[in-house]
């Protein structure tokens, strides 16, 4: 006969088990639709740019912009939640910047999934620390995480070719 011991390992590893290929179906399952349903990005641009200075050697520079953007289609029974956020891409020294500018973390349960901001300020300022900001044609790109329940973490980002783009004044301001 088996002991209590043995039938309480067994009972709870068999359940570790169901949990684990549980688990594995729902991460599984998540794949196709993170690569078809993206978020609709109807608008992120350029509003005003505040400055562009040389600062503590650096070159910085703040801008506010326009966002608009239906998060609703990124979501399904698994994205517990988006870390949304705005990155600006520009080259310099034939490497190629990337600089995050605004964020924000939607979650599954917030009624409105719909980001509909006009001339938000930056969170964090375009910095340079080449000194090499002055001309430059910047990209605003919209960038995003989905963080599932379970499963791994999938990032994914608005396409080049529906991006918004600006040139930097040659003079600081």
């Amino acid at each position: 006969m088996h002991t209590v011991w043995v039938r309480l390992n067994a009972v709870v590893f068999f359940g570790l088990t169901v949990l684990l290929v549980l688990s594995c179906m729902a991460a599984l399952s998540k794949l196709g639709h993170s690569y078809y349903s993206r978020p609709v990005i109807h608008k992120l641009e350029l509003n005003t740019l505040r400055s562009l200075k040389s600062h503590g050697g650096v070159d910085r520079a703040l801008l506010s912009f326009d966002l608009h953007a239906d998060l609703a289609p990124a979501f399904h029974w698994n994205v517990k939640q988006l870390f949304v956020y705005v990155v600006a891409r520009y080259q310099a020294e034939g490497r190629d910047n990337h600089v995050v500018l605004w964020d924000k973390i939607v979650e599954a349960t917030d009624e409105n999934k719909v980001i509909q901001e006009d001339s938000v300020f930056v969170k964090y300022a375009l910095v340079d620390q080449g000194k090499e900001l002055r001309g430059k044609d910047i990209t605003l790109q919209l960038q995003w995480d989905h963080m599932p329940i379970t499963g791994l973490v999938f990032m994914d980002e608005q396409p080049l070719a529906e991006t918004s783009s600006f040139a930097l004044p040659e003079e600081y301001q």
